[in-house]
């Protein structure tokens, strides 16, 4: 997510930025939707003003898709020309490759502190933090007000009450009453909130790794919430007509905003798609097994700074500025995203706007969300290899148990070559 905004270098005590020129480079990733609203605009006047109050350092921002800006800085790298700053999806291999600054060089220690401690936890490699979060967001169950209403439902807090709203929309006609895309554009999100919600309270439902780490993906709590999801949802015709292991998220998510899906997981950018397109909808925390989810799945982007160029001291003072808390207030609301760090997430949780007051029940899932295992620099391939099987766990005359159990073989001996 977007790396921004932070305190001035008499907080951070990062020291003068001198009065020689310095440019600093920043490559970042676009989290607009149109010329209109791009992250350029967002970090030219960023740049703009933090130059006015530095004039003997210049920022130079090249924003580039998200469908390219991780394989650009990549090449950049390779190529011995890394920028100073990186806001992008993953920082572990950078770091494990000895090219970032530790966040501890770089921040004041009052910057260090706001931000959201299982951020700064997640952005550690080794037992320390490299990797800087920049914007966020978690998961909640979005449901279509007027077909709940037609099906005479309410939003479900159990897993049989999900079953029992599906069965009721299908019977009413609703094309799609649980869609399940775990089509290869992002199912190792919907998994991981299945696997998330697949215990209630403390009783399990470790996700992706148990809590020091270590994978666990064919763990016996796993296996029975695809069990169930193969038995009790797709077998019996409750997520429509494409293929689990076929529907992709961006198209589950057109969809819904149609008016086609009954029920589906969704971040914050499905609010303004739905808004547009006139849906009625509700958001409800996941439901569990038995009950509440144990935790909500959290997504994080990075910030990082690289070693390369030896611009530590004005690194560290631009971005104590970019986390200042109006900085980040202004990056996360022109883009519906969460806040990174505590000041600003307080700031919005106390306000009732319009934009603040429609992420309330994403801020509400941020404090016992559980991240993607960003820090192993294993997750990559563990990630494709989610993306490419698992929806044949679901499949007619599939084995939930089998594909688990491969995944399993593929997570530990990425996760051993890694660690060599």
């Amino acid at each position: 997510m977007v790396s921004a905004l932070g305190m001035t270098a008499v907080l951070g005590g990062c020291g003068s930025t001198g009065s020689s020129d310095v440019t600093l480079r920043l490559v970042a990733a676009d989290y607009g939707d149109s010329p209109a609203n791009s992250s350029q605009k967002y970090w030219d006047s960023l740049a703009k003003d933090y130059e006015s109050q530095h004039p003997g350092v210049k920022i130079d921002v090249s924003v580039y898709s998200w469908n390219d800006v991780d394989a650009k800085v990549k090449e950049m790298v390779d190529a011995g020309h890394a920028p100073d700053l990186a806001q992008i999806g993953a920082y572990a291999d950078y770091a494990a490759a000895g090219k970032l600054y530790p966040a501890s060089d770089l921040l004041s220690i009052r910057t260090q502190a706001d931000f959201l401690s299982q951020l700064s936890d997640a952005g550690q490699w080794n037992h320390t933090q490299y990797g800087i979060p920049f914007a966020v967001s978690t998961r909640v169950l979005f449901y279509n007000k007027t077909l709940f209403a037609k099906a005479g439902i309410t939003p479900p807090t159990t897993w049989d009450e999900l079953a029992a709203d599906a069965r009721a929309l299908k019977d009413r006609g609703v094309k799609y009453p649980y869609a399940l895309p775990l089509g290869p554009e992002e199912a190792q999100a919907e998994t991981m909130q299945w696997l998330l919600s697949g215990a209630s309270g403390s009783d399990g439902g470790s996700g992706y790794t148990d809590d020091i780490g270590t994978y666990t993906i064919d763990s016996a709590q796993n296996v029975e919430t695809f069990t169930w999801l193969k038995d009790d949802l797709v077998d019996k015709g409750l997520t429509g007509p494409v293929a689990p292991g076929k529907l992709n998220r961006a198209t589950a998510f057109a969809a819904f905003a149609d008016g086609q899906v009954g029920m589906l997981n969704g971040h914050p950018t499905l609010i303004q798609q739905a808004q547009k397109k006139g849906v009625k909808f509700g958001m409800v925390p996941m439901p569990g097994r038995t009950g509440k989810a144990r935790a909500a799945m959290g997504v994080a982007d990075w910030m990082m700074a690289f070693k390369q160029n030896g611009h530590r001291d004005q690194i560290g003072d631009f971005l104590n500025f970019v986390y200042s808390e109006k900085n980040v207030l202004a990056f996360s609301r022109e883009y519906g995203l969460l806040p990174v760090t505590g000041s600003a997430s307080t700031t919005m949780g106390d306000s009732d706007s319009a934009p603040d007051a429609a992420l309330h029940p994403f801020l509400e899932q941020l404090p016992t969300s559980e991240l993607y295992p960003v820090g192993k620099t294993s997750w990559a391939s563990v990630s494709a290899a989610v993306k490419q099987d698992i929806g044949q766990a679901v499949a007619p005359g599939g084995d939930p148990a089998g594909v688990l159990t491969r995944l399993q073989a593929t997570a530990t001996a990425a996760d051993s070559s890694n660690s060599n």
